[in-house]
């Protein structure tokens, strides 16, 4: 497989995690073992997922790991409705935040049938 720091939807996702770590700083300092951490976790876990997927031995395992991926952009999309529910996001971040998931998950299923999975 091809360096996975070569694949738009790391680098998409990895800028993705920046921005998803540096919204959950000022978040209230209660939040830090919860959601803080839930989201800072699931938004890493879509990167590290594509780059460890990447360097399985086939496209077959690959996939596997790009559905993983899915699953963790998922879970970020959820976490992001509730601190947007509790008023952690303001409007801007919010927005951006969402788009962003939303391009990183179009990605995945896009690369994902690519390779057949």
């Amino acid at each position: 497989m091809a360096d996975f720091r070569n694949l738009a939807v790391w680098q998409h996702s990895h800028r993705f995690s920046l921005n998803c770590s540096k919204a959950t700083s000022t978040w209230p300092s209660q939040e830090q073992f919860g959601l803080t951490s839930q989201v800072r976790r699931a938004a890493v876990s879509v990167g590290a997922n594509i780059a460890e997927g990447s360097g399985r031995g086939t496209d077959r395992d690959f996939a596997r790991f790009l559905r993983i991926a899915l699953g963790s952009a998922n879970e970020l999309e959820s976490l992001l409705l509730v601190a947007e529910g509790l008023g952690y996001l303001s409007p801007d971040s919010h927005v951006n935040l969402h788009r962003s998931n939303r391009e990183i998950r179009k990605m995945l299923n896009g690369l994902i049938k690519t390779l057949g999975g």
